[in-house]
């Protein structure tokens, strides 16, 4: 009976589509609107800071924020990458990765040294940005990108990391510069965490490659992928993944470079007060 029912239910399914496409061909530009699904993205709690792009108030803000030097094309970044103490093998793989990934990048050990040090001594040598990465169980468990030198600093929750030799078909990347993709951060917060990824690239990307690294936001999860792209004709273009794979949730933001006892937070996720409904978003 329960699949019965359920093929009679496909077959209505079915019969009113085949209708709607008809009333289309026959109505033209008189027939009724498409119908739009009902999503937790489109039926989001509304945010007062939703903002557009191109708001004027928007653009004088981040014309003088700690990132402008970046965006007004004044200095190329350059990142230093590190991890905890002692990193056990999947994070020095990670790592390694991540170095392939951002251009003009280098991957240093910790060695034991605090992180208060190495921040003078990573602007002394003309890094832009650094990325440090944590462990927990032997595996990459956070990231926190902080620029130098003046900040911000973001920390964020990593899960879902895959290598490049975990994805079935994936592709090998060149040394060429990518294009970068940054999608759905429609907040001032979203603005916010954009514009530190961002930072992290090169401004000037080069189209030889093929190449495009995406940030897609999409419930607060920003989901990471690397792509090479080929166009087959005017209408079809074809993908081909690099790699890696990892998903990032934001934590907190921090004014001014890493500092866990004395830093001043513009944003801490707090789970107890913010997670009171499934459709309300930060990013």
């Amino acid at each position: 009976m329960y699949w019965k029912e359920k093929i009679r239910k496909a077959k209505e399914k079915r019969e009113r589509r085949k209708k709607r496409k008809r009333e289309e061909q026959e109505l033209g530009d008189e027939a009724p609107p498409k119908q739009v699904p009902r999503t937790i993205e489109n039926t989001r709690v509304q945010d007062e800071t939703m903002v557009d792009p191109l708001d004027e108030e928007v653009l004088q803000d981040e014309s003088t924020d700690e990132l402008s030097y970046y965006f007004k094309r004044e200095v190329t970044p350059k990142v230093l990458i590190t991890s905890s103490d002692r990193p056990k093998h999947p994070t020095v793989q990670f790592m390694e990765e991540l170095c392939r990934v951002i251009p003009n990048s280098e991957v240093r050990q910790r060695k034991g040294r605090d992180l208060k040090k190495i921040i003078p001594q990573a602007q002394a040598k003309g890094y832009t940005a650094m990325i440090i990465i944590n462990e927990d169980h032997k595996k990459p468990n956070s990231i926190v990108v902080t620029h130098i030198p003046d900040g911000p600093t973001a920390h964020f929750k990593l899960s879902s990391v895959r290598l490049p030799k975990e994805i079935r078909g994936h592709g090998k990347m060149t040394s060429h510069k990518p294009e970068l993709i940054l999608n759905n951060f429609n907040t001032r917060l979203g603005h916010s965490v954009a514009r530190v990824l961002a930072a992290l690239f090169p401004y000037d990307p080069q189209f030889k490659g093929r190449q495009c690294v995406t940030f897609h936001n999409q419930r607060d999860f920003v989901f990471f992928r690397r792509h090479r792209y080929i166009f087959k004709n005017a209408k079809r273009v074809g993908l081909q993944e690099l790699g890696p794979r990892f998903t990032l949730k934001l934590r907190s933001i921090q004014r001014g470079t890493f500092d866990s006892k004395f830093g001043e937070y513009e944003w801490i996720h707090k789970r107890k007060e913010m997670d009171t409904s499934r459709r309300k978003f930060f990013l």
